[in-house]
C-alpha cells in the first residue's frame, strides 16, 4: 500500500477531528496560508510545526511518527517491545497490577487487543476455547466473539458483542489505525446467531456486564481499563490493562473458591 503524503495525513486527521484549516492554524500558531501550503505540498514544515499540529490534533504517537516520516524527518517516539530491558520497570508495574487483582481476572493487551500478559485467574474464563485461538498472538476480541472461543458461554452475548464492537469502533475513530479496521471487519464477518436477549438498558446498572457460564457456575463481571498516564514510548502508550470485578457476591465467592 502506498504511503500517504503529509498533506493527505493532515487532511484526514483534520476531518477525523472535525477541525477547520483556520482553527488548526490558529491553535498551532501558524498562518492558514502556511497550513494550506503544507496540505497541498507547496511548503515543507519544520519538525516543530509538525509536532504542534500533531499535538493540536491529539494524534496518537504512532500517527505522529508516520507524519514526521512522511515529511522526511526521524520519528519523534520510540517503539520497543515490552520485554526490552529499558521497559523492565513498566513490565514490573504491569505484572504487579495483574497479580494484585487476583483472585479476579485481569489481562494486558496491546493496541490490536492481542494478549500481552495475564494473571492466574484468566484461565478460569477460557475453559473450552479452541487451541488454535490460543496460539500467539492471542486476540482477546476474537476469543470473545468467535464460536470457537467463549461466545457460546456468554449468557448476554448479543449485548456483550455490541459493547465490544462499539469500543472497537470508538478506538478506530480515535486512532485511525488500519490494523484495527481490519480486525473490526473480521469480527463483524463472523456468523452471528444468538439466543440471548438483544442489547437493552440496565436501569440503575453502572456498566455493561459480562455474564459467563463456566464449570464454576455463572460468573458476572464489570470491567475497568487502565492505561499509562504519561507514556514516552509507543508500546506503553498503546498498552491497556483490563481488570474484571465481580458484579455480584456469588461471582466473588466462586472465584475465591476456585483459586483457593
Amino acid at each position: 500500500m502506498e504511503q500517504a503524503s503529509l498533506g493527505e495525513m493532515l487532511r484526514e486527521w483534520r476531518a477525523r477531528r472535525k477541525v477547520s484549516q483556520l482553527d488548526l492554524a490558529l491553535a498551532s500558531e501558524i498562518s492558514a496560508r502556511h497550513l494550506s501550503f503544507i496540505e497541498t505540498g507547496r511548503s515543507a514544515p519544520s519538525t516543530s510545526v509538525i509536532d504542534r499540529l500533531a499535538r493540536e490534533l491529539s494524534m496518537p504517537m504512532r500517527a505522529h511518527n508516520a507524519m514526521r516520516i512522511a515529511a522526511g524527518y526521524a520519528p519523534a517516539h520510540r517503539e520497543r517491545p515490552l520485554d526490552d530491558p529499558q521497559l523492565s520497570d513498566a513490565r514490573t508495574i504491569v505484572e504487579q497490577v495483574l497479580a494484585g487483582h487476583e483472585p479476579y481476572p485481569a489481562l494486558a493487551v496491546d493496541r490490536a487487543w492481542n494478549l500481552v500478559a495475564a494473571n492466574a485467574a484468566l484461565p478460569l474464563l477460557l475453559a473450552g476455547v479452541a487451541p488454535e485461538l490460543l496460539e500467539p498472538p492471542v486476540n482477546v476480541l476474537r476469543i470473545a466473539l468467535d464460536p470457537r472461543g467463549i461466545a457460546p458461554q456468554i449468557a448476554n452475548f448479543a449485548e456483550w458483542r455490541a459493547h465490544l464492537l462499539a469500543r472497537l469502533s470508538a478506538q478506530i475513530e480515535a486512532t485511525g489505525d488500519p490494523a484495527l479496521e481490519r480486525l473490526e471487519a473480521e469480527l463483524r464477518a463472523i456468523p452471528y446467531r444468538s439466543s440471548s436477549p438483544s442489547p437493552r438498558g440496565h436501569g440503575g446498572a453502572i456498566a455493561v456486564p459480562l455474564q459467563l457460564d463456566t464449570p464454576h457456575g455463572r460468573l458476572s463481571f464489570i470491567s475497568t481499563t487502565t492505561v499509562f498516564g504519561s507514556p514516552l514510548d509507543i508500546t506503553l502508550s498503546e498498552l491497556a490493562i483490563e481488570a474484571f470485578f465481580p458484579a455480584d457476591r456469588e461471582t466473588g465467592e466462586r472465584l475465591r473458591a476456585a483459586l483457593g
